[in-house]
């Protein structure tokens, strides 16, 4: 592994780490999270950039890059991914607050499932809506197996992936 590799990986682990005891959602803390939503995008068969962009979608909340509850954590999210892990990465991960929207536009039992927590952040966020640019992108489709794998890792008694599983995607997506 080069130097940028390892530093990347360090700089991963400590941004994952930071994420213990940070809560959005009642029932599990970010770091939980991030390690639900990578498994569950390995069971989806997902490749390794939408694995990644799933366990680390909601790093804007780390007290290293936004804080808690920090506005446009999406946002943050993107820019701290895309240039260690490239375009892909950053943008998934920026645009899952796009593909909530997208769904609860768009798929009629959405809004039904949603977590309390997502359904207040859906409309501080501007409510259901499809923005034209999320559509047309050629990774929407991707964002939205993201969105789904974020809204099933809020279960407190399911586990998610040893962290090392995400800090050697970091060490192998490395840019």
């Amino acid at each position: 592994m080069g130097i940028r590799a390892e530093t990347i990986r360090a700089e991963t682990a400590a941004v994952l780490t930071s994420l213990r005891g940070v809560w959005d959602e009642e029932a599990v803390d970010e770091w939980d999270h991030a390690l639900q939503s990578a498994a569950h995008a390995i069971a989806d068969g997902a490749d390794d950039e939408l694995v990644l962009a799933a366990a680390l979608h909601d790093i804007g909340h780390s007290p290293l890059i936004g804080g808690p509850h920090v506005h446009d954590h999406c946002g943050l999210a993107g820019d701290w991914l895309t240039p260690r892990f490239g375009p892909r990465v950053g943008w998934l991960a920026a645009a899952h607050v796009a593909a909530k929207r997208y769904l609860a536009a768009t798929d009629p039992g959405y809004a039904a499932e949603m977590s309390q927590t997502s359904v207040l952040s859906l409309a501080e966020q501007g409510g259901a809506g499809v923005g034209p640019d999320f559509v047309v992108h050629p990774w929407h489709r991707d964002a939205v197996r993201l969105r789904r794998y974020d809204d099933a890792a809020k279960d407190p008694d399911a586990v998610g992936v040893p962290v090392s599983v995400v800090l050697d995607l970091a060490s192998r997506l490395a840019r």
